[in-house]
């Protein structure tokens, strides 16, 4: 039988190891549920492109379906890579994102040194869908056809240009690509975004354009701009390019170079975080008024896991490396 001081001494232990496991349970409260605040939704372009279309469209049913607000931030420059560069260097707590495109893997093979760790920097939530680029000039210009295009750019080499959303892009590569492949010199002039680039093309201060099909789908179907050929393998089944000719079929053979739109987080988001993201937007991209705005422009939407955008994107990479090799094509 344990005597009184032995008891005590007992019970001061016990409830000793009491306090520090209740201290303990105080001093590490638990992880509010997500989201309880505003999200925010980098756009690494200038208003008014295919890209902040589509992230704008998705914005209003993620925001429902998140109970909280997500709010578009536009962070133009650099080919993506000042808005993109933001979200590496965020929390990972699901409060940031960045809408990324083709930019996203081509920039490692064309920048010598990026402000941030490609390869750790980033976790994939949700590839949203794959559209192709559309080869648009104004309805007034001369250039009637591809092979207008090719002739007039052989005929005067360096004197026409060709607009892009951004050095690194996909317009870029697409026009890059049919650069080298056409053997002409077409000087390329690089925006901030699709916005800024369509309104000089409207202004004559370019000569033609590479363009997602998001961005100049419906100045293509006012007549505004006319669409000489798009750059996927087959022909568009958007209503507005449904009759317009791959560059591949107009005399280039072997010509694709398509463009996308895919959600990242930064690296180290926790696992629910991003599967509560990706449930959201799997939801907006499932939407009636997503679908109907985006399908009639060429977007093939594709709301899958982060596992598949993660093989998707690698498989992009790896592919655009190899064409930026191949074709010399520079960041400038």
């Amino acid at each position: 039988m344990l005597n009184p001081m032995t008891l005590a001494r007992a019970r001061h232990a016990i409830l000793l190891t009491l306090a520090c496991a209740v201290g303990g349970l105080v001093a590490v409260p638990a992880r509010a549920a997500f989201p309880d605040k505003p999200i925010k939704l980098v756009v690494p372009f200038a208003p008014g492109g295919g890209t902040d279309l589509v992230a704008r469209t998705m914005a209003i049913t993620m925001g429902q379906e998140l109970g909280q607000p997500v709010i578009i931030d536009n962070k133009p420059g650099a080919g993506t890579i000042i808005g993109t560069d933001a979200v590496a260097k965020s929390a990972p707590d699901g409060y940031t994102m960045v809408m990324a495109t083709v930019a996203h893997v081509v920039n490692p093979s064309l920048q010598p040194k990026l402000p941030y760790n490609h390869d750790k920097a980033f976790a994939p939530v949700m590839l949203v869908g794959i559209s192709p680029n559309v080869l648009v000039v104004r309805a007034d210009s001369p250039l009637k056809s591809v092979k207008d295009l090719i002739d007039a750019a052989r005929a005067q080499p360096g004197k026409l240009s060709f607009a892009s959303q951004g050095a690194g892009t996909s317009a870029h590569l697409a026009g890059e690509l049919f650069k080298n492949l056409t053997k002409t010199d077409i000087t390329h002039i690089p925006y901030r975004g699709a916005g800024p680039a369509i309104t000089d093309l409207l202004g004559g201060q370019v000569d033609v354009m590479f363009a997602t099909a998001a961005a100049v789908g419906s100045f293509v179907e006012s007549g505004k701009l006319r669409a000489l050929a798009v750059t996927t393998a087959t022909r568009s089944t958007a209503h507005a390019l449904a009759k317009v000719p791959t560059i591949a079929e107009s005399g280039v053979p072997g010509y694709v170079a398509d463009s996308w739109y895919g959600l990242y987080a930064p690296a180290g988001t926790p696992a629910d975080v991003i599967a509560r993201l990706n449930a959201a937007a799997k939801k907006a991209v499932q939407t009636e008024a997503f679908r109907k705005r985006v399908e009639s422009e060429g977007l093939v939407i594709n709301g899958g896991s982060p596992q598949d955008f993660d093989k998707y994107a690698k498989g992009e990479e790896a592919r655009w490396r190899k064409v930026v090799k191949e074709n010399n094509i520079t960041a400038e």
